[in-house]
Protein backbone atom coordinates (compact mmCIF):
# COMPACT_ATOMS: atom_id res chain seq x y z
CA UNK A 1 0.00 0.00 0.00
CA UNK A 2 2.81 2.42 0.89
CA UNK A 3 4.47 1.85 -2.47
CA UNK A 4 1.24 2.33 -4.40
CA UNK A 5 0.41 5.54 -2.56
CA UNK A 6 3.90 6.83 -3.12
CA UNK A 7 3.78 6.15 -6.85
CA UNK A 8 0.36 7.83 -7.12
CA UNK A 9 1.71 10.90 -5.29
CA UNK A 10 4.82 10.89 -7.46
CA UNK A 11 2.78 10.82 -10.69
CA UNK A 12 0.53 13.61 -9.44
CA UNK A 13 3.48 15.82 -8.54
CA UNK A 14 5.03 15.12 -11.91
CA UNK A 15 1.90 16.28 -13.66
CA UNK A 16 1.07 19.33 -11.56
CA UNK A 17 4.31 20.35 -9.88
CA UNK A 18 5.30 19.85 -6.26
CA UNK A 19 4.10 23.23 -5.02
CA UNK A 20 0.69 22.79 -6.67
CA UNK A 21 -0.16 19.52 -4.95
CA UNK A 22 -1.46 19.13 -1.40
CA UNK A 23 -1.49 16.13 0.89
CA UNK A 24 -5.26 15.96 0.27
CA UNK A 25 -4.58 15.78 -3.49
CA UNK A 26 -2.10 12.96 -2.95
CA UNK A 27 -4.50 11.04 -0.74
CA UNK A 28 -7.26 11.40 -3.34
CA UNK A 29 -4.91 10.22 -6.11
CA UNK A 30 -4.16 7.13 -4.04
CA UNK A 31 -7.83 6.54 -3.31
CA UNK A 32 -7.47 6.92 0.46
CA UNK A 33 -8.41 9.44 3.09
CA UNK A 34 -6.02 12.12 4.30
CA UNK A 35 -5.61 10.36 7.65
CA UNK A 36 -4.76 7.06 5.95
CA UNK A 37 -2.25 8.80 3.71
CA UNK A 38 -0.65 10.47 6.74
CA UNK A 39 -0.27 7.09 8.47
CA UNK A 40 2.11 6.12 5.67
CA UNK A 41 3.82 9.47 5.08
CA UNK A 42 4.39 12.36 7.44
CA UNK A 43 4.80 14.86 4.61
CA UNK A 44 4.21 15.13 0.90
CA UNK A 45 7.96 15.18 0.17
CA UNK A 46 8.32 11.89 2.03
CA UNK A 47 5.73 10.36 -0.30
CA UNK A 48 7.67 11.46 -3.40
CA UNK A 49 11.03 10.35 -2.01
CA UNK A 50 9.61 6.93 -1.12
CA UNK A 51 8.92 6.37 -4.82
CA UNK A 52 12.60 7.03 -5.48
CA UNK A 53 13.58 4.48 -2.81
CA UNK A 54 11.80 1.85 -4.86
CA UNK A 55 14.12 2.72 -7.73
CA UNK A 56 17.13 2.34 -5.42
CA UNK A 57 16.06 -1.18 -4.45
CA UNK A 58 15.61 -2.12 -8.10
CA UNK A 59 19.03 -0.74 -9.00
CA UNK A 60 20.54 -2.83 -6.19
CA UNK A 61 18.81 -5.89 -7.65
CA UNK A 62 20.29 -5.06 -11.07
CA UNK A 63 23.72 -4.86 -9.44
CA UNK A 64 23.28 -8.24 -7.75
CA UNK A 65 22.29 -9.75 -11.10
CA UNK A 66 25.54 -8.73 -12.80
CA UNK A 67 27.94 -11.57 -13.69
CA UNK A 68 30.22 -12.61 -10.84
CA UNK A 69 33.36 -12.20 -12.97
CA UNK A 70 32.79 -8.46 -13.50
CA UNK A 71 34.89 -6.13 -11.40
CA UNK A 72 32.98 -3.84 -9.04
CA UNK A 73 33.33 -0.72 -11.17
CA UNK A 74 32.08 -2.47 -14.32
CA UNK A 75 29.21 -4.08 -12.42
CA UNK A 76 28.13 -0.70 -11.02
CA UNK A 77 28.33 0.92 -14.45
CA UNK A 78 26.42 -1.89 -16.16
CA UNK A 79 23.73 -1.97 -13.46
CA UNK A 80 23.18 1.76 -13.92
CA UNK A 81 23.05 1.27 -17.67
CA UNK A 82 20.57 -1.61 -17.39
CA UNK A 83 18.24 0.06 -14.91
CA UNK A 84 18.56 3.83 -14.97
CA UNK A 85 19.20 4.56 -18.65
CA UNK A 86 15.95 2.95 -19.90
CA UNK A 87 13.98 5.16 -17.50
CA UNK A 88 15.54 8.26 -19.02
CA UNK A 89 15.28 7.02 -22.60
CA UNK A 90 11.71 5.74 -22.32
CA UNK A 91 10.17 9.06 -21.36
CA UNK A 92 12.70 11.86 -21.80
CA UNK A 93 10.22 14.61 -20.96
CA UNK A 94 8.99 12.80 -17.85
CA UNK A 95 12.53 12.02 -16.73
CA UNK A 96 13.49 15.64 -17.25
CA UNK A 97 10.50 16.77 -15.18
CA UNK A 98 11.38 14.38 -12.33
CA UNK A 99 15.03 15.37 -12.40
CA UNK A 100 14.18 19.04 -12.23
CA UNK A 101 11.62 18.39 -9.53
CA UNK A 102 14.27 16.76 -7.33
CA UNK A 103 17.06 19.19 -8.20
CA UNK A 104 15.09 22.42 -7.93
CA UNK A 105 12.52 21.75 -5.21
CA UNK A 106 14.36 22.58 -2.02
CA UNK A 107 12.13 20.38 0.14
CA UNK A 108 12.97 17.39 -2.05
CA UNK A 109 16.63 18.01 -2.85
CA UNK A 110 17.52 18.59 0.79
CA UNK A 111 15.62 15.55 2.01
CA UNK A 112 17.05 13.38 -0.77
CA UNK A 113 20.58 14.31 0.29
CA UNK A 114 19.77 13.76 3.96
CA UNK A 115 18.34 10.32 3.41
CA UNK A 116 20.93 9.03 0.93
CA UNK A 117 18.70 6.02 0.40
CA UNK A 118 20.58 4.90 -2.70
CA UNK A 119 23.87 4.27 -0.94
CA UNK A 120 22.75 1.65 1.55
CA UNK A 121 21.08 -0.86 -0.80
CA UNK A 122 23.81 -0.49 -3.41
CA UNK A 123 26.60 -0.89 -0.87
CA UNK A 124 24.91 -4.01 0.50
CA UNK A 125 24.52 -5.41 -3.01
CA UNK A 126 28.18 -4.74 -3.84
CA UNK A 127 29.25 -6.36 -0.56
CA UNK A 128 27.10 -9.42 -1.32
CA UNK A 129 28.77 -9.70 -4.73
CA UNK A 130 32.15 -9.65 -2.98
CA UNK A 131 31.04 -12.30 -0.46
CA UNK A 132 31.36 -9.90 2.47
CA UNK A 133 29.19 -10.98 5.39
CA UNK A 134 30.52 -8.69 8.10
CA UNK A 135 31.17 -4.97 8.10
CA UNK A 136 31.39 -3.51 4.61
CA UNK A 137 34.91 -2.40 3.70
CA UNK A 138 35.35 1.32 3.11
CA UNK A 139 36.57 0.63 -0.42
CA UNK A 140 33.20 -0.84 -1.43
CA UNK A 141 31.25 2.02 0.10
CA UNK A 142 33.50 4.54 -1.69
CA UNK A 143 32.94 2.81 -5.02
CA UNK A 144 29.19 3.17 -4.57
CA UNK A 145 29.50 6.84 -3.58
CA UNK A 146 31.71 7.54 -6.60
CA UNK A 147 29.38 5.69 -8.97
CA UNK A 148 26.32 7.53 -7.69
CA UNK A 149 28.09 10.87 -7.96
CA UNK A 150 29.00 10.04 -11.57
CA UNK A 151 25.33 9.32 -12.20
CA UNK A 152 24.09 12.39 -10.31
CA UNK A 153 26.47 14.78 -12.08
CA UNK A 154 25.70 13.29 -15.48
CA UNK A 155 21.98 13.69 -14.83
CA UNK A 156 22.49 17.28 -13.64
CA UNK A 157 24.42 18.14 -16.81
CA UNK A 158 21.79 16.35 -18.91
CA UNK A 159 19.01 18.30 -17.18
CA UNK A 160 20.80 21.62 -17.58
CA UNK A 161 21.00 20.93 -21.32
CA UNK A 162 17.23 20.24 -21.46
CA UNK A 163 17.88 16.54 -22.05
CA UNK A 164 19.73 17.26 -25.30
CA UNK A 165 23.09 15.80 -24.23
CA UNK A 166 23.79 12.09 -24.48
CA UNK A 167 23.19 10.82 -20.93
CA UNK A 168 24.99 7.53 -21.58
CA UNK A 169 28.00 9.44 -22.90
CA UNK A 170 28.04 11.69 -19.83
CA UNK A 171 27.92 8.70 -17.49
CA UNK A 172 30.67 7.01 -19.48
CA UNK A 173 32.84 10.12 -19.14
CA UNK A 174 32.47 10.11 -15.36
CA UNK A 175 33.17 6.41 -15.01
CA UNK A 176 36.17 6.69 -17.34
CA UNK A 177 37.74 9.43 -15.24
CA UNK A 178 37.24 7.63 -11.95
CA UNK A 179 38.17 4.24 -13.36
CA UNK A 180 41.35 5.50 -15.02
CA UNK A 181 44.33 4.15 -13.13
CA UNK A 182 46.51 6.85 -14.67
CA UNK A 183 44.58 9.58 -12.87
CA UNK A 184 46.42 10.22 -9.64
CA UNK A 185 46.24 13.01 -7.14
CA UNK A 186 49.35 14.87 -6.12
CA UNK A 187 51.20 13.32 -3.20
CA UNK A 188 50.35 14.84 0.14
CA UNK A 189 53.11 16.72 1.90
Amino acid sequence: MRGELSLAAYELVLGKGFENVTVDDMAAAGGVSRSTFLRYFGTKDEAVLTALETHAARLADALRARPADEDDWTALRRAIEAFVIPIYQKDRAGALAVTRLILYTSALSGRQQERQDWRTPLTRALAERAGVSGPVPLTLALKVVAAMECLNLAIAYWSAADGELDLVGLIDQGFAVLGDESVRSEPTR
